[in-house]
């Protein structure tokens, strides 16, 4: 049996200098380097400080930010004994870096702990941050365990920089001295990441993002800007749960007013869980000895059999570039700190599984200068996520579900999450593609910005409906609404017995400008996939600035309101809009309309015109004004 040795006497030995540390390393080894915030910068200087007696020496990393040292030092030209295998390159695009880009090894992060604890990439070195020992000698990992505990427990010779900094994180994120080769003792502050700068469209992104979480989901987040403006969209659900790569500033705020409680996830109850932390001193001291957080590496928290264990389940991710079908591309960029490539298909593949759960992509329509469309034809960069795998997509004009859709579906979604500037090149780009049936035109609204802050849902009974703008991916469903109305109701829309609603017909009333003509729907069920009971909407007559209304409300629906809503919401949008009042034309036996209209908050006027009751109100009543 092998020798039991008392630790505090190993740790004293194994005490020396980071230069005779990197003694210990030889010319053509293989050296991996602590990621992100928990970079051992000490230990960093140290082995670039003695690049020139080195040749062949191989880096592994798995992410680096922009100001770490390898990233910094790799700006002054001073790394170029070392060719740089990065798992996932981080925000780190410094230029120096790009030579490496042959050596970028995509790979699903759930998989790297088993690179190389089978010796599928042998490391000769692991370079490590920790803290100090505690009353048994083990030592936390702290902020960065994700693939460090498997680097560690693999490679030939383990060296770590003890900081007193680096906060003591429960879970599996320790390492006793017995385990480890040569100690460095050096004090420094962390890595941090700052303030990002806030855009708009984040905002935008964030409420409709936060529309799809519910009271109790548990939920993933990537680093970056938009990720920030969800937290702070999430501060009025309750009963959150927290399985995630990176646990940011923004969690720690929903912990500390209560939205984060971990009460509910069926796995982990009471804990998030994590593999690292990235973000302020102050998020470090949080997770310092907290019991309610556990960090573990990621095989544990990247696999999707373990996500997939977490009820109602939401991983958020942002991406670069989408093409019309659902392709997805994503590489980090200054201010844009994503989660990693490598991360994303672990947990939208375990979210996709997960009870009651959902996988968002996050993509701002536009470049930060507008210039240019994420949302394009054709990737131009490579595809991360491949469209079988892409279901919720939201930017800041709108949130479509691309999930068991065809590829036309797919190409009108895509576009209108575009900036309306890049919409009709889009459109035209999807018909040469063939994605386009070679009759489908460009509706008004491909070129218009949809109105989320018509948004609403209410409940009836036990049923959530939601009420909101028609988009062009609801012509089918609209098609299905008037196909199954009773020829009663039928004829009190349209005014005679109507049997067919083909598409044309249909396209003129959900491809609306939302302002001038403006259909809302009443829907119930999943996201995406949902019945409309219920459609309202008005068309402006533009010889005395008043739009007129028409609605029809599916026979189960009837009676509980729904028309109600539709009409108010409609008068509140046409006031909005400019326009000075409505109208509504109907039979004199439609009593359930007449009554509808008199519930305005305006005075009507009712007149008889052959055998049709014109109804009609100004927002601002006056007596000379022209009836239409």
């Amino acid at each position: 049996m092998p020798k039991t040795h008392y630790w505090p006497d190993e740790y004293i030995k194994k005490r020396m200098t980071a230069k005779q540390a990197m003694s210990h390393i030889k010319s053509g080894q293989r050296v991996f380097i602590g990621s992100s915030c928990g970079e051992p910068q000490q230990l960093v200087r140290a082995l670039v400080e003695h690049a020139g007696y080195f040749t062949d020496l191989e880096i592994v990393r798995l992410m680096s930010l922009e100001k770490s040292p390898i990233t910094m030092l790799a700006d002054e030209n001073r790394i170029e004994q070392f060719s740089i295998r990065n798992i996932y390159q981080g925000s780190a695009g410094a230029k120096h870096l790009a030579s490496n880009k042959p050596f970028i090894t995509p790979l699903n992060m759930s998989a790297v702990p088993d690179l190389f604890l089978k010796r599928h990439l042998p490391l000769n070195a692991t370079l490590i941050q920790a803290s100090p020992p505690d009353d048994f000698g083990w030592m936390s990992m702290g902020i960065s365990v994700d693939v460090g505990m498997a680097a560690a427990q693999s490679a030939e010779i383990v060296i770590v920089q003890v900081n007193t900094s680096m906060p003591r994180v429960l879970g599996h994120s320790f390492i006793h001295v017995n385990d480890v080769d040569i100690i460095v003792e050096h004090d420094e502050p962390l890595l941090t990441i700052g303030q990002l700068p806030e855009f708009e469209s984040a905002h935008k992104i964030a409420r409709q993002v936060a529309t799809l979480i519910e009271d109790g989901a548990t939920f993933q987040l990537g680093l970056g800007a938009t990720p920030k403006a969800i937290l702070l969209a999430l501060s009025d659900k309750n009963d959150l749960g927290v399985h995630t790569q990176y646990v940011i500033d923004g969690i720690m705020d929903l912990v500390a007013i209560g939205n984060i409680t971990n009460r509910y996830k069926g796995l982990n109850d009471g804990k998030t869980v994590a593999t690292n932390a990235a973000g302020s001193a102050h998020l470090y001291e949080f997770v310092h000895d907290n019991p309610s957080i556990e960090f573990y590496p990621s095989d544990y928290v990247n696999n999707p059999g373990i996500i997939a264990q977490n009820n109602k389940m939401v991983t958020i991710n942002m991406v670069m570039e989408m093409d019309i079908t659902g392709q997805a591309a994503a590489d980090a960029l200054p201010h844009n700190y994503f989660a990693g490539v490598s991360s994303m298909i672990d947990f939208m593949r375990g979210a996709s599984v997960s009870p009651e759960g959902k996988s968002i992509l996050l993509i701002p329509s536009t470049s930060i200068d507008g210039k240019d469309s994420r949302i394009v034809s054709e990737l131009t960069g490579g595809v991360v996520v491949p469209r079988n795998d892409v279901s919720y997509v939201i930017s800041e004009y709108g949130a479509v579900n691309l999930f068991g859709k065809n590829l036309q579906e797919r190409a009108t979604a895509m576009i209108s999450l575009a900036h309306p500037d890049f919409r009709e090149e889009l459109f035209e780009k999807a018909k040469e593609s063939g994605y386009m049936t070679p009759g489908r035109k460009l509706g008004s609204s491909i070129r218009s910005v949809y109105p989320v802050s018509l948004e609403e849902k209410r409940k009836s009974g036990d049923t959530t409906i939601i009420y909101r703008p028609a988009k062009p991916v609801d012509i089918r469903r609209i098609q299905e609404h008037f196909y199954t109305l009773d020829k009663k109701d039928i004829i009190a829309r349209f005014f005679y017995e109507k049997t067919q609603f083909l598409r044309n017909d249909v396209e003129n009333i959900a491809e609306t400008d939302y302002v001038r003509n403006l259909t809302l729907l009443a829907i119930t069920g999943e996201f995406g996939f949902g019945s409309v009971i219920g459609i309202g909407a008005y068309m402006l007559e533009k010889t005395h600035n008043i739009a007129e209304v028409a609605f029809s409300v599916s026979r189960a629906w009837q009676g509980k309101g729904i028309a109600t809503v539709l009409l108010n919401k409609l008068a509140d949008a046409a006031k909005d809009n400019g326009i000075d009042g409505l109208v509504a034309y109907t039979d004199p036996s439609n009593q359930g309309m007449i009554r509808l209209f008199h519930r305005l908050p305006y005075k009507i006027h009712k007149k008889r015109e052959d055998d049709i009751i014109l109804l009609n109100c100004y927002f601002e009543d006056k007596p000379d004004m022209p009836e239409p």
